[in-house]
C-alpha cells in the first residue's frame, strides 16, 4: 500500500526522540539520517521519513505503490480529473533511483501525494 510517508516537524529532535524510542519494539530502526531529517525502515522496502520543516501546517507527503507504470500514468490523470493541482508529472526520478517511475500531485488539503512504481 505504503512506499513511503513523509512528514515535517518543526521541533526536529523531539521527534526524532520520540518516535526512534516509540518504534522500537516493532522493529523500525534508522536506515538514513541527512540534513533533512531521518529516514526509519523495518523492512527496507517501506519508510517513514521526518522531515524538518518550518511551515505550518506541516508538510505531509503519503506515496502509494503501484504494480506498473501504467497505474501511476492513471492515478496522475485521474487526480488531475479529481481537482488536484500538478506537482510533478509521470516520469523517471533519477535523483531517487533509474527505475523510480512517479507522478506528484496537490490534494485538495494541500498535501503532496505521489504514486510510485519501482520496477523497470
Amino acid at each position: 500500500m505504503f512506499d513511503h510517508i513523509v512528514f515535517g516537524t518543526s521541533d526536529y529532535e523531539a521527534s526524532k526522540t520520540f518516535f526512534l524510542k516509540a518504534l522500537k519494539p516493532i522493529g523500525i530502526e534508522v536506515v538514513s539520517e541527512g540534513p533533512l531529517g531521518i529516514e526509519l525502515s523495518s523492512d527496507g522496502k517501506s519508510s517513514l521519513f521526518i522531515r524538518r520543516v518550518e511551515e505550518t501546517p506541516a508538510h505531509l507527503h503519503l506515496a502509494f505503490v503501484a504494480q506498473n507504470r501504467e497505474q501511476v500514468d492513471d492515478f496522475y490523470r485521474a487526480s488531475l480529473e479529481a481537482g488536484a493541482k500538478d506537482n510533478g508529472a509521470p516520469g523517471i526520478r533519477p535523483e531517487y533511483s533509474g527505475t523510480y517511475y512517479a507522478a506528484f500531485v496537490i490534494g485538495p488539503d494541500g498535501h503532496n501525494i505521489e504514486v510510485v512504481c519501482h520496477e523497470a
